[in-house]
């Protein structure tokens, strides 16, 4: 190997070596970190069926167990605290499902021509 090569192969070795520190070398590197857009959960809205002197129960916990999906002793056990306390929670849906429930409910009470009345609050 004659000294010229010998001069290059140094040159070349001292510019690898030497790339990490912060010499004058045109190469340039950035790490980028993603970041995950996390999607909210929506928010909750509580179905509230309201209490009447005209309803009868059998309707009411008919109407738990078909529009929303209870079982008997459950839909019982609703309609007994609606009649204790004024109101209860039937269900909690997000805004759309919530929203069609409670339109459910009240055109079936119509239908029936029964005063059955539903609201929704945000949980």
């Amino acid at each position: 190997m004659s000294s010229l090569e010998y001069i290059y192969r140094r040159v070349a070795i001292a510019r690898i070596a030497g790339a990490g520190d912060g010499s004058d070398d045109d190469t340039v590197t950035e790490r980028k970190t993603r970041t995950k857009a996390k999607t909210a959960k929506p928010p909750l809205y509580k179905v509230i069926l309201l209490n009447d002197d005209y309803t009868p129960m059998e309707f009411v916990v008919e109407v738990l167990k078909a529009v929303f999906h209870r079982p008997h002793a459950e839909a019982t056990r609703i309609m007994l605290h609606v009649h204790q306390n004024g109101m209860g929670v039937a269900g909690v849906y997000p805004f759309e499902v919530a929203e069609t429930k409670v339109r459910t409910v009240e055109e079936l009470a119509k239908q029936a021509e029964y005063p059955l009345k539903c609201t929704m609050e945000k949980e």
